[in-house]
């Protein structure tokens, strides 16, 4: 399928599955390496980030753990600038290595105020992995430690991603047509 309509918009296929799949194995072995000897607590970020969290899960060879958090900042096709707090952290992260885990960096909003919850709770280190980066809209200080693709700004779907609840079963990355 190299097109598909969602709701209003059109979308054309951007990165093929085996790609996805071939830069999820490449941040999954950065990981194993980074976290060798020690147990790792990876938050994923919901809804976009469980599928990403479960090819990159899968392919881990150290011990770990997964939780995940719920937060909200886009209505249609753009960020709202504001986070907002769905579903909060339930396990004990003082002292643990915590890893954050996105479908999407944009403009970075998301991650900074997850960081700023998670420091509260004194963790003994924080990094953060992303299927998808969009440098050009970043607009954080903060290091984006393990990125799968960096994309252009474009609106995409696919791979956890959705337009207003359609299109996270694509497989791949779909970006929008423009009219």
């Amino acid at each position: 399928m190299s097109r598909v309509h969602l709701h209003d918009l059109d979308f054309e296929l951007f990165i093929p599955e085996a790609e996805v799949n071939e830069a999820v194995a490449r941040v999954a072995a950065e990981l194993n390496v980074k976290y060798v000897g020690k147990r790792p607590l990876f938050v994923g970020v919901l809804n976009g980030s469980f599928f990403f969290a479960a090819e990159l899960l899968k392919r881990l060879t150290i011990e770990c753990e997964i939780t995940f958090v719920k937060v909200a900042s886009y209505h249609g096709t753009s960020s709202t600038g504001k986070v907002t707090d769905l579903i909060g952290f339930n396990e004990r992260i003082e002292g643990r290595d915590v890893v954050i885990l996105e479908d999407i960096v944009d403009t970075g909003n998301t991650i900074v105020h997850i960081l700023d919850l998670l420091r509260d709770r004194h963790p003994a280190s924080m990094s953060i992995a992303t299927l998808l980066f969009k440098p050009d809209a970043y607009k954080q200080q903060v290091t984006i430690d393990h990125v799968a693709i960096r994309i252009p700004n474009d609106f995409v779907v696919g791979s956890g991603l959705d337009h207003n609840g359609l299109g996270r079963n694509l497989p791949g990355i779909y970006r929008i047509i423009p009219n």
